[in-house]
């Protein structure tokens, strides 16, 4: 497998609003918020046919070090149903064994399955649950993503408040 050193952003195409917002975090010198990106990786064009863009997600994928799943119930939907190109990439995350980050869009900062798909909580796969907050997204992704691996847990998790508070969030 390549070498993973990509961040991939996995969301329902209904929320790519809340993508651009986290590129724009990541653009803006006034906020600590920084990710590299594996959707700039092997681009499809609107006109590419499913089983090409299905491959260009899994090259995307196979640069991933790093899963954040922008939780929202769009997410769980189609995350869900089997046909989609978000359940495609849940099935390929699963199949890479990459940490996912769960942003829930509403701001919940606890495990909220309304906004994470059935295949993961079925498989009781280790999931983290974050607000959707640069910050908190942020230190999951240099703290939760790099013990992935060597953890032992199952199933949704979530930072208990007081890292929140330590955050200043």
């Amino acid at each position: 497998m390549s070498y993973r050193n990509k961040t991939y952003v996995a969301f329902a195409s209904e929320n790519i609003h809340l993508y651009r917002m986290m590129e724009a975090w990541r653009d803006n010198d006034n906020i600590d918020f920084d990710f590299y990106d594996a959707h700039d990786l092997f681009i499809s064009r609107d006109s590419s046919k499913p089983e090409t863009i299905k491959n260009n997600l899994r090259q995307r994928m196979k640069n991933a070090k790093q899963v954040v799943l922008i939780g929202t119930p769009e997410a769980k939907a189609k995350g869900s149903d089997g046909g989609s190109f978000l359940a495609h990439e849940i099935e390929v995350l699963m199949e890479f064994n990459v940490p996912v980050v769960v942003a829930n869009h509403d701001g919940d900062r606890t495990v909220d399955t309304r906004f994470i798909p059935n295949p993961l909580l079925t498989a009781d796969y280790y999931t983290l649950s974050v607000s959707f907050q640069p910050a908190i997204i942020m230190y999951a992704l240099n703290n939760y993503a790099t013990s992935f691996a060597s953890s032992s847990n199952k199933g949704p998790h979530q930072y208990k408040p007081e890292v929140y508070e330590q955050l200043g969030i």
